[in-house]
């Protein structure tokens, strides 16, 4: 168990689970809205990434609290990075959702050691397949988004191109990519 920092904050490892809390809660609510857009194998599909979330997200929970951390709670709703009206726009938000949880897998992988570090390689495994699966293909490197997108820009703020400047849409993209509610 590790204690909190002396200035009462919490560590580094504590700190990247709690974004990645944030990152599973939003995308439990994102794959609520998946599914219900999804149809056939997609709607199936939508359905495993819904309980592998949640799962991963309780395990994320008992984590933090065996850190000595108090979990965070989810927002009661999520604003989304763009409208989801066709099963293309669910499958569109489902490699969002995956994308932003694996930048924050990303970080855990860094700030932790040992099994830890282990599992959280295996759960970035795991997401990059998944968002491959909604994708259609891999990226390069999944979890880095600064460096899976051309250019170097973030993944996230690819998904929030589509959005006007300064628009509710956009800056509910931002938030949704860090987990942070609307």
């Amino acid at each position: 168990m590790t204690t909190p920092s002396p200035s009462g904050k919490e560590s580094p490892l504590v700190q990247a689970l709690q974004s990645l809390l944030d990152a599973e809660h939003a995308a439990v609510y994102g794959y609520g809205v998946v599914g219900a857009k999804s149809e056939g194998a997609a709607k199936a599909q939508a359905r495993t990434a819904y309980d592998a979330h949640r799962a991963r997200r309780d395990e994320v929970e008992r984590l933090i609290t065996a850190q000595g951390g108090r979990p965070r709670a989810a927002a009661p709703a999520y604003t989304l990075p763009f409208a989801v009206d066709t099963a293309a726009d669910a499958s569109r938000l489902a490699v969002y959702l995956e994308d932003g949880v694996a930048a924050h897998l990303g970080d855990l992988v860094a700030a932790s050691g040992g099994d830890q570090r282990i599992s959280a390689a295996k759960w970035l495994q795991q997401t990059a397949v998944d968002g491959a699966r909604w994708r259609g293909a891999s990226i390069a490197f999944p979890g880095l988004p600064e460096r899976a997108a051309p250019g170097g820009a973030a993944a996230g703020a690819a998904a929030s191109s589509a959005a006007p400047s300064g628009s509710a849409a956009e800056s509910g993209a931002s938030r949704a990519a860090s987990g942070q509610p609307s």
